[in-house]
């Protein structure tokens, strides 16, 4: 910064610099508060100017320029002007400041102030696909105009609605965007995972830094999407994210590293983008005019003059031009990345931002443990289960959850994407491999949940715990951010752990949730697409099935139900031995050599213990929904 900004800043204010990653609940107060000033949305970085008693933010900016340009004031008269107007309008102040504290109480409390109906029917669920449909860009798919970003939780509402309907449209949106992203630079080809957006419509020239919190849920998606289409690129691009992740994300200790940087030795892209002539040198000829055609190697630079790689020409049309079959292209193709991918190892790496995150750790133990089912990969699901066991041992400390790891110090107490994320997360580990340590874990987290979170009065969960610092607000996330609402996965995970053990607490509470967050999900469904989980669950029965048996038979139905893309169906493998299980579990007793326990909504089934029955509810499970 040059030297008049940083003087008047040292001069006039009091400076606290926020890292949004740790500090989450201000990062939501003060991007909320931004648009309720300026009715503009919010962004990174973000100057915010408070009073200094009450720390109640007055004016603020996303962008202030150095010098004035475009009819700006620079970033150094504007703090002239600011701290001018408040040492002489203070009282001016305050009276803004009224009106601004009561619009952010409202929006913990949307419920209480709305005036129409706030039913939530599986209406509700089909105009969120109509607006997720409306808004998808047609020629290279996402959702809206450059810049683009993943959208996962949008990707994921389509898939589910096509699960529930049948409407072949909305698989065929999804897919097309997922193809659209694997093929585009968004993707590293050469080494798996993905940038955090990208700054053109076409997918190719992306921000190169690689985010956690981004690459578990497609980590996700992209495994599902195989699930339903055996397309070989979704598994492809769903195994080399997983490689990365375990290979350059994954400390020692286990935890997952938080980000990569987009710079190396001081540039933005170096590490990622190539010249031709380098390429030449490492490959056979054939080789390198098949790898050129596919990536782009023939046109112009891409990059500030270089080549970022990006799919210009798929398998089936490579294989028509150089007369191969598809195995052979893509051997071919493997081969190359693979060796650029080792010379690429010999250059500067981005740095890594080695903080353990215990909600973004929570979104990869996820995307591991989904991808390690569907895929029957034991390193995946080894890879969540030493994550989850670094978290338990490092951040988890007297029955609290910590935020943030690095260095050897466990710090900030944890936030509701803590809790909601990890629990979720131990949710689909549970269904991979049965672990009481687990159920014992997810349980707990539950009741903190419901004991310092919740809001008893008027329902739903609170960002920040009980005992938290006292802030300005204590802020209720409804809305999917870059990262799922944390009220949406807590009642979907509440609702599914009250299923498995058959308690009300935990369903009462999801139930309560969605009751609070009905007007918000009413006036914008397609903005809250983690609460619609929980409404799918309440529209359409939901289906778990617990299997009591020896390890051999066990895994024989866990290969079985993994087929099936079935978001609705859960599926715990409970070894025979496994005694004094809690709540409805204690009553899934094993009799006889093996025995099912198949319930959908709140009716179950009787114990099915009879060849016949388990080989009818085998074709069953084995048939799509």
């Amino acid at each position: 910064m040059p030297a008049a900004p940083r003087q008047r800043m040292n001069e006039r204010f009091i400076n606290i610099k926020v890292d949004r990653e740790e500090r989450p609940d201000l990062d939501k107060i003060y991007q909320t508060a931004h648009q309720l000033l300026t009715n503009r949305p919010g962004g990174w970085p973000l100057t915010m100017f408070l009073t200094h008693d009450a720390q109640v933010p007055f004016f603020g900016g996303t962008y202030f320029p150095r010098e004035p340009r475009y009819g700006m004031p620079s970033f150094a008269d504007i703090l002239n002007q600011v701290a001018d107007f408040y040492r002489d309008n203070r009282s001016d102040i305050d009276k803004q400041n009224t009106p601004l504290l009561d619009a952010l109480e409202k929006i913990n409390t949307p419920h209480l102030y709305s005036s129409g109906s706030n039913e939530i029917t599986i209406e509700t669920l089909d105009q969120a696909y109509r607006e997720l449909k409306k808004s998808i860009e047609p020629e290279h798919g996402g959702f809206g105009r450059a810049p683009k970003f993943p959208h996962c939780t949008s990707l994921e509402r389509l898939l589910r609605h096509w699960s529930a309907t049948g409407d072949n449209e909305a698989l065929e949106s999804a897919t097309f965007t997922l193809r659209k992203m694997a093929l585009g630079g968004l993707f590293d080809h050469l080494g798996g995972g993905f940038c955090r957006y990208s700054v053109d419509n076409q997918w190719m020239i992306p921000h190169f830094e690689k985010m956690l919190y981004d690459n578990g849920p497609l980590l996700s998606i992209y495994s599902e999407a195989w699930q339903i289409t055996h397309e070989p690129l979704f598994r492809r691009t769903a195994e080399e994210t997983a490689r990365w992740v375990i290979r350059e994300m994954q400390s020692p200790e286990g935890g997952y590293f938080s980000t990569l940087d987009a710079d190396s030795e001081g540039h933005e892209g170096i590490f990622y983008v190539w010249h031709p002539e380098t390429i030449k040198e490492v490959l056979e000829t054939e080789q390198y005019e098949l790898f050129s055609r596919h990536f782009g190697l023939d046109r112009k630079a891409n990059f500030e003059g270089s080549w970022h790689l990006h799919c210009y020409a798929d398998d089936e049309t490579l294989s028509k031009e150089f007369m191969l079959d598809i195995d052979s292209v893509r051997q071919q193709l493997d081969g190359a990345r693979e060796t650029l991918f080792r010379l690429r190892e010999h250059r500067v790496h981005p740095g890594r931002d080695e903080k353990v995150l215990t909600a973004w750790n929570g979104l990869m133990i996820k995307g591991m443990a989904v991808a390690g089912r569907i895929f029957d990969n034991s390193a995946f699901i080894d890879s969540a289960e030493r994550a989850l066991n670094f978290i338990r041992h490092n951040l988890w400390k007297d029955g609290r959850l910590f935020a943030s790891h690095k260095d050897g110090q466990a710090r900030l107490m944890g936030y509701l994407d803590d809790y909601a994320f990890l629990l979720d997360a131990l949710l689909e580990l549970l269904q991979v491999r049965w672990s009481r340590n687990d159920l014992d874990f997810a349980i707990a987290l539950a009741d903190v949940l419901l004991e310092h979170f919740e809001d008893k009065e008027n329902g739903g969960f609170f960002f920040t715990a009980d005992d938290h610092e006292a802030l300005i607000q204590r802020p209720k996330p409804l809305g999917d951010e870059s990262t799922p609402a944390g009220n949406g996965i807590a009642a979907y995970a509440l609702n599914r752990l009250g299923q498995l053990l058959g308690e009300e607490r935990y369903l009462n509470a999801a139930r309560r949730t969605l009751d609070a967050a009905a007007p918000m999900i009413s006036e914008m469904p397609h903005r809250h697409n983690a609460l619609l989980l929980d409404v799918e669950s309440s529209v359409y029965p939901s289906q778990m099935l617990v299997l009591r048996g020896n390890e051999e038979e066990l895994r024989s139905w866990q290969q079985l139900v993994a087929r099936q893309y079935s978001p609705r169906r859960l599926a715990f493998p409970i070894p025979s031995d496994e005694t004094n299980l809690p709540g409805a579990l204690a009553e899934r007793t094993l009799r006889g050599d093996f025995t099912a326990y198949l319930c959908s909504g709140n009716a179950c089934s009787s114990p099915i213990t009879a060849k016949g029955a388990l080989a009818t509810l085998k074709q069953q499970l084995d048939t799509p929904d």
